[in-house]
């Protein structure tokens, strides 16, 4: 079979290399411009696109698939490929373009799409993201086939995955993306034996995993313990979440929902520092943070960063 591939990030590379790995030909790759990225905002190359220069994979990067020079010279190259196949199908990961129906329709046996979540929950831009900030125990992957709908499309393939209690987005998504390869690599085999079979999704229990934006980050001191244990694993790495002490932003990590005597402590008072990190009083019981990082500078054993900071147990934290 003759595979095109549309994807952008870490995620999507792998997925991109399990398909390499499987022997599949990938005619063609879309991914998104080179974004500028680092200290130094040097335009780089996204992680799928390196990837198929390292394999002499042609590479598009078209602004839009909608209109423009660009998206025609896509659309054409999906219809026909540079060595003068059609393509068979457009495996997509994490592309970051909205597909229009004529790319849809293109290749001959339509666009496959790896989504990082149990379908019909979690449709949208940030399923990890969103299944532990809710408390899922579970995650997964599907391999859909993709229509003009946000994740709507019938599910060929799927399988699911625990959510440790110790699980971050960044730990989450690696497991994804290395099951997602697999799963679909597994689709493409069954698919060219005809033997891939799509069921419509149930309309029961439709999710959708919004856009993490930065503000969700702040770190709100009067919510459970509980609530903000979920929240700062799902927003590791992106967008850390944070609060601030004596006018310094500082960044959480690596939560446990502690016991505390709360007594007259208000939310956001740290409650002790030691070797097993920061507790603060939360508006049910408390949260141990035992990592922190100050801005500009890495991750810290929380008793070491709070140390130079001055920062110790009656102080109190803000958002």
């Amino acid at each position: 079979m003759n595979v095109g591939f549309a994807g952008t990030p870490e995620f999507a590379r792998v997925a991109l290399k399990h398909l390499l790995n499987a022997g599949y030909p990938v005619k063609l790759v879309l991914t998104q411009p080179d974004r500028p990225a680092g200290r130094g905002m040097k335009l780089t190359a996204s992680p799928v696109k390196q990837l198929a220069q390292e394999h002499g994979i042609p590479v598009l990067q078209p602004l839009s698939l909608k209109k423009g020079d660009e998206a025609e010279q896509a659309l054409q190259a999906l219809k026909m490929s540079a060595d003068g196949q059609p393509l068979d199908v457009l495996i997509v990961a994490a592309y970051g373009l909205i597909l229009p129906q004529a790319v849809l329709d293109a290749p001959r046996l339509g666009c496959l799409n790896i989504h990082g979540s149990l379908l019909p929950r979690w449709r949208g831009a940030a399923p990890i993201h969103r299944a532990i900030e809710a408390g899922d125990a579970q995650t997964g992957v599907c391999i859909m086939q993709m229509e003009a709908g946000l994740d709507t499309g019938p599910v060929g393939l799927c399988e699911a995955l625990p959510i440790l209690p110790s699980d971050t987005t960044a730990t989450l998504h690696d497991k994804l993306a290395d099951l997602g390869g697999r799963l679909m690599v597994q689709a493409l085999q069954q698919l060219a034996q005809g033997e891939l079979h799509f069921e419509v999704q149930p309309e029961q229990g439709v999710t959708y995993a919004d856009k993490i934006s930065k503000a969700e980050g702040e770190i709100d001191w009067t919510q459970p313990a509980a609530v903000l244990q979920r929240r700062l694993r799902a927003f590791d790495p992106f967008p850390g979440a944070s609060t601030q002490f004596g006018g310094e932003l500082l960044k959480c990590f690596d939560p446990v929902v502690a016991h505390s005597a709360r007594g007259q402590a208000s939310a956001g008072t740290v409650l002790a520092v030691d070797a097993q990190g920061m507790v603060v009083q939360c508006g049910e019981g408390a949260l141990c943070v035992a990592t922190l990082q100050k801005a500009g500078s890495r991750r810290a054993p929380a008793q070491q960063v709070a140390q130079a900071m001055g920062l110790q147990a009656g102080n109190c934290l803000a958002a």
